[in-house]
Parts: C-alpha cells; structure tokens; sequence
C-alpha cells in the first residue's frame, strides 16, 4: 500500500509541476512518521523515500536507534551528509522543539524545521557546537491566527533572522509554515504566498548574505496548493502511511 501511495504522491506532483513549469526532481517528500510503526517506515524508504519526518525528539531518537544496521537494498552504501549518521535516511524534525530536548534533536536530525524563537536557536547553536556540526535549520513562520500554532509573526521574521546571524553552528536554508484547517484546500493559497513573499523579501533584503532556498510548506490536504505557490518540501504523513 505504501509504496502505492508513494508513486500516485509522485504523479500527483509532477501534474502540479508542470502545470507551473517546475522541476518536480527538485520537490522534497517528507514522510512524517509520528506514531507510525517501524516496518511502516522501512517500507516508506524501500519505496524511495529518504527524508522522515517526526514531531517529537524522542519517538525520533527511538526509531533512529532501532534503525541502526538495517540495510535497505534501495540505498545501497549511500549515507547522509551528516556522518553521524549510520542509516542512509534523512532526519527531519518538524514538530515544536523544547529547548530541553535541544541536546538530543541536533544529534540526529539533519534539518530541524521549526525555529520561532532567538532563545532556540541559541540552545541549538550551543550544543551544535559541542559536537562540531554546524545546525541546519528552517525558520517557523506563523501566517495563520489560530493560537495554537507556534511560529514567528511574519513581521518579526527579518529581525530575528538578522539577530540569528551571529550564530556560527545553525545554517538557516530556509522557511516553514502550517496553513490552518479548511474545508477546501484553496483556501489555503493566502498562507502559502505569504511564507513565498516574506522569503522573497528577505532575500531581497540581503540580510543573510545568501539566498534562503527553503519553502516548506503543504501537507497531506493542501500539498497541491503549496506546490502551486512556490513549496519545495512538503510534509506528507496520511497520504503516504494511510
């Protein structure tokens, strides 16, 4: 089933991408395995998906270590950038992050995806250091009003990024935002091109001294949408687990 999903995952991007002239090689699939079990994603991985996504730091520290020596005959001997790595899948955190699991979360994940505050970056940055990596990291973006997302205001987004240059063990690649709950995907569209526009913004700005190439945006029911406004990497956990 899963690898059935997968592949109808990949024809639904490659519509999407070629309605807007985009390279769907370039679109990044995040399976978010939160409460998914261990073969579950095993066969995620057997059917080409490489990057996983998890909401919290110690469900991910469990499966990483559970994972260790399983061999997937789709990788071969391919292995991460990150070389603490001892399995070849790329670790996403995509859940809100407390500052007290900070030590654990940059010993695994490869790019954690929900930054909203100085004092996060700053921890991550700390215990970045102690183990000589240098943090790849989005910034959480709050485009919706519900209170109970987590993320920056987008008018704060640029002090903050400003602020967070100093720090030498966190690469900031991009942006991450999560559209509100509607009953029709297009809905959506507003928040998705908010999070484009501010990237858009702060790269003309020149404050990072680089291009933030990240949109991470879309999941299982808008994915479609955030594709169409701009989304380089979505977060699908239903449509592949389900």
């Amino acid at each position: 089933m899963i690898k059935e999903n997968v592949s109808r995952i990949r024809q639904r991007i490659l519509k999407v991408c070629s309605k807007i002239n985009q390279d769907a090689g370039k679109i990044t699939i995040i399976a978010v395995s939160k409460g998914r079990a261990l073969e579950q994603i095993r066969e995620a991985v057997e059917a080409g998906i490489s990057d996983i996504g998890e909401n919290r730091v110690q469900e991910a520290l469990l499966k990483y270590n559970q994972l260790v020596g399983f061999r997937f005959s789709v990788f071969g001997s391919r292995r991460t950038p990150n070389t603490e790595h001892r399995t070849p899948i790329k670790w996403h955190m995509v859940g809100h992050l407390q500052t007290n699991k900070v030590k654990d979360a940059v010993k695994i994940f490869d790019l954690i995806q929900s930054i909203d505050s100085m004092r996060l970056a700053e921890e991550i940055d700390k215990e970045a250091a102690k183990i000589n990596k240098i943090q790849d990291i989005l910034i959480e973006i709050k485009t919706s009003p519900e209170e109970s997302k987590f993320g920056l205001k987008a008018d704060e987004a640029i002090k903050v990024i400003t602020g967070l240059t100093k720090f030498k063990n966190i690469n900031i690649k991009g942006l991450m935002t999560i559209a509100p709950i509607v009953d029709n995907p297009e809905k959506t569209r507003p928040y998705f091109r908010m999070l484009r526009e501010l990237r858009n913004m702060i790269n003309g700005s020149a404050v990072m001294g680089y291009e933030l190439g990240v949109l991470s945006m879309g999941m299982t029911d808008d994915f479609e949408i955030a594709l169409e406004e701009g989304s380089n990497m979505v977060r699908l956990g239903r449509a592949i687990f389900e």
